[in-house]
């Protein structure tokens, strides 16, 4: 136990109050279970120990712990919850709750056993909360998702400028106002290309040059461990997601030619489709369906973009312009809104708004007479009419 409380200790001393990520002031902290899920990397360890330091006079009425770590090889997480409340404590923040397993039934036991103990779950982004085990705390938890750095967000974390975030409505209505004054201010355009290649994972401002070797690793944590701690696959579907991730960072945006996949695969068109499923919950990929389709795991999608662009440009060595387009709009977009491929265009926004992605010079031809259409366009500070700059999309939370 002593280890713990020394883990603790130390990561409380090491935590950086400075930059708080968009979901921290959304947590309802005062709910009894909060489950905070997200893809490895994007900021929820550091969240939890921000929390404590700001809330906790008493930082021993809290206590955080890794359920990877080598100390509940042989102790459980409800010894871990009895020994803190005996002592007096109040909060539980338990981390990587995906690598210990039955941890819904523990987490129950312990709502259900100690009324006075508030919970934080955090784990992977793939994590399914199953109402068989959690009963009724399904109805009681708050769940939240974590997403990696927005663009508006690196900005604040380089401490280049603070500054507000839009709703998608504002930039649609007035993005010419909103985009001349922040360009008044910051040259966004140097600022954003070294976003797209290193800036939607925090960690980037340890790594330095060492991001992209850093972000490699977090891939292949993910593949061959968090997604095998959350579903039930073998070690060959664990070589075709690498396989699957390689074709697609020299094809996306890629559009989906099932059978020459499972061909290229050696597999069945359930399980690339499976497999895509689960790289798309991993925060891996994104996968984008017709408008008029359902979305489940053995419906195929129109496309299949990167999750964000720094992961494209982790594992391949050319990113093609129009692919990290799209990418990053999708990235920026997908957080609060639902996204579709449509029959025209490059993509439909909550089946209302659609828009064309692309350079500078990027006209309205593909989407002409279309009503609540607009042009997307890189390499520009300041769009006019219907033409909007790609990294104001950066803006929205």
């Amino acid at each position: 136990m002593d280890r713990l409380f020394k883990t603790y200790g130390r990561l409380l001393a090491e935590t950086d109050l400075r930059f708080t990520r968009y979901l921290y002031e959304k947590i309802n902290w005062d709910n009894r279970l909060i489950v905070i899920k997200g893809a490895k990397g994007v900021g929820k360890t550091t969240m939890m120990l921000q929390h404590i330091l700001r809330s906790f006079e008493d930082k021993e009425k809290a206590l955080y712990v890794s359920l990877d770590h080598i100390w509940f090889a042989n102790h459980s997480v409800l010894d871990l919850a009895e020994y803190h409340y005996a002592h007096g404590g109040t909060h539980l923040f338990l981390d990587e709750v995906h690598k210990y397993k039955g941890w819904q039934q523990e987490v129950k036991n312990i709502y259900d056993a100690y009324p006075g103990m508030h919970i934080v779950v955090t784990g992977s982004s793939m994590l399914k909360l199953e109402d068989s085990l959690l009963g009724d705390l399904s109805r009681r938890h708050r769940q939240y998702t974590l997403e990696g750095l927005s663009f508006r967000e690196y900005l604040l974390l380089e401490q280049v400028a603070e500054l507000p975030v839009l709703t998608l409505e504002q930039i649609l209505a007035n993005h010419f106002m909103e985009a001349s004054q922040i360009t008044s201010k910051v040259k966004v355009l140097s600022y954003f290309e070294k976003y797209l290649v290193a800036g939607y994972y925090p960690f980037y401002k340890e790594e330095g040059d060492g991001f992209a070797d850093r972000l490699q690793q977090v891939i292949d944590t993910i593949v061959t461990s968090e997604i095998p701690s959350v579903a039930n696959i073998e070690y060959d579907s664990v070589y075709k997601a690498k396989q699957l991730l390689a074709i697609l960072a020299e094809t996306s945006p890629y559009t989906l030619n099932i059978s020459s996949l499972c061909t290229t695969l050696q597999s069945s068109r359930n399980n690339v489709l499976k497999l895509i499923d689960l790289l798309d919950k991993a925060a891996l990929v994104r996968r984008l369906y017709a408008a008029s389709e359902g979305m489940n795991m053995l419906t195929k999608p129109e496309k299949i973009l990167f999750n964000n662009t720094n992961l494209m440009y982790a594992l391949s060595p050319q990113v093609e312009s129009g692919t990290k387009r799209e990418t990053y709009l999708a990235s920026q977009l997908g957080v609060s809104h639902q996204l579709h491929m449509p029959s025209q265009g490059d993509l439909v926004v909550d089946g209302k708004w659609l828009f064309e992605v692309g350079g500078k010079s990027k006209g309205f031809s593909q989407i002409k007479n279309i009503e609540d259409s607009f042009v997307v366009s890189d390499n520009i500070d300041i769009g006019h009419g219907d033409k909007i700059p790609l990294w104001l999309f950066g803006m929205l939370y």
